[in-house]
């Protein structure tokens, strides 16, 4: 059957830049074998099947596939699929709207920028928590190809952390540490399960953006990914627990995807009360580059 699919490029305004998504409409009757299948063909970083809801209420179920296995939730795909979902609405101004993933209900504010652009947030369905120890700086270190020196800094120690997706953290000193990650695929069972590995240091390409990060799955099909909201979603545990971030609400820009060419940024804002962590959200403007049709 023929169905109509979309890309897009995530976490940014601009064409060929920000992490790109397929997403494929007229999914109703696809089984997840196809649907896995669908994706490793797109062989993007997520690839999404909107389906219709199973609560009237909302606006659309979601299915977030990688190349290798699917996801209850993921920030990117998130953010690309409603931007998208307003564009064929034909949204004016701003529009609250809720989609449904694994996790669950994913309730979305969404504001279209021009015919093709919009902005999207969403308040995480589930706020962080700390899910195990990370390994040692030692190991962490080698299977990034970084130096045990090069790992932590200020008060940030690696850790595990999930807000959907379980990933291990690593800070690093600065920029010349992120650009000079090289995974070692011998040593990347030191990488908890599933594999994922979000690197992040203070220093920052340009003005204005709080943290600069790298992200690494090569055990789910991504070997590297342009820009990842459930890490960005999972990182506010990190930001409550050891960022010393007062009271209040704040928000952080993230900037990930300068080393493949695809830079993105990905806004988080945090509330905290008495130092704990009460609501947290993903931003990020969204921008459709290509239509067709898929036979599956």
């Amino acid at each position: 059957m023929r169905r109509r699919f979309v890309t897009l490029d995530v976490f940014t305004g601009q064409r060929f830049a920000g992490n790109p998504l397929a997403v494929v409409l007229d999914s109703d009757d696809l089984e997840g074998a196809a649907m896995q299948a669908v994706a490793r063909e797109f062989n993007l970083s997520e690839t999404v099947f909107v389906l219709p809801p199973r609560d009237p209420a909302h606006r659309a179920r979601l299915r977030i596939f990688t190349p290798v296995l699917e996801l209850p939730f993921a920030g990117h795909p998130t953010v690309g699929t409603v931007v998208l979902l307003a564009r064929l609405d034909q949204i004016a101004g701003r529009r609250d709207l809720v989609v449904e993933e694994g996790i669950g209900p994913v309730r979305c504010s969404v504001e279209r920028i021009d015919a093709d652009c919009g902005q999207v947030r969403f308040v995480l369905p589930r706020l962080p928590a700390e899910v195990g120890p990370a390994p040692d700086a030692g190991r962490l270190a080698a299977a990034l190809g970084l130096r045990p020196g090069d790992v932590g800094f200020e008060k940030f120690v690696p850790g595990r952390w999930s807000a959907g997706v379980p990933i291990t953290f690593v800070p690093v000193g600065g920029l010349a540490a992120v650009r000079g990650c090289r995974p070692d695929p011998g040593r990347w069972d030191a990488i908890d399960p599933p594999g994922a590995a979000f690197v992040f240091c203070r220093e920052t390409v340009q003005p204005g953006r709080a943290f600069h990060a790298r992200m690494f799955a090569p055990a789910v099909g991504v070997p590297e990914d342009p820009a990842t909201g459930s890490a960005a979603a999972a990182f506010a545990g990190v930001l409550a627990q050891t960022g010393g971030v007062p009271d209040g609400e704040r928000r952080f820009v993230i900037e990930q995807g300068f080393e493949m060419g695809r830079p993105s940024l990905i806004e988080l804002d945090i509330t905290l009360a008495a130092g704990q962590l009460l609501r947290a959200a993903i931003g990020g403007e969204a921008i459709v580059v290509a239509e067709g049709t898929i036979e599956a």
